[in-house]
């Protein structure tokens, strides 16, 4: 295997917490799910600031940030029963993903962490 793209993200977390206030930011930049998952977070903030530098950390990883049709609730992060976070496939990512590579299968591997000043997210792609 190959790794083909690494991304790296460093969140603010009181920057988060200032733009989650506005329910239109949380509804433009998280899906649904996470949305859903959040409400039964005690620390709603690392949460939210968390899954926006895996966000981030993804499109530097594929190497295109938010433009070319990406948005930030085209990319969706989840947790292992274990708690590990991973990227939910889209396939908007996953046709995106395929054709600015040139591959037909590829691996995302994600490592997200907190304190109590910043969250950061890094990112492997890998064919």
């Amino acid at each position: 295997m190959k790794i083909i793209g690494i991304g790296v993200d460093i969140v603010q977390n009181e920057r988060i917490k200032t733009l989650i206030r506005n329910k239109a930011f949380i509804k433009r930049i998280y899906t649904k799910n996470e949305i859903r998952l959040a409400d039964h977070k005690k620390n709603k903030i690392n949460f939210f600031s968390k899954r926006f530098a895996a966000k981030e950390s993804l499109v530097k990883a594929i190497g295109s940030g938010f433009r070319n049709d990406i948005n930030f609730k085209d990319i969706q992060i989840l947790n292992s029963k274990n708690g590990k976070p991973y990227y939910s496939n889209t396939k908007k990512i996953d046709k995106i993903i395929k054709k600015r590579f040139n591959i037909r299968k590829f691996h995302l591997f994600l490592s997200i962490t907190d304190e109590k000043d910043y969250s950061v997210a890094f990112t492997i792609l890998q064919k």
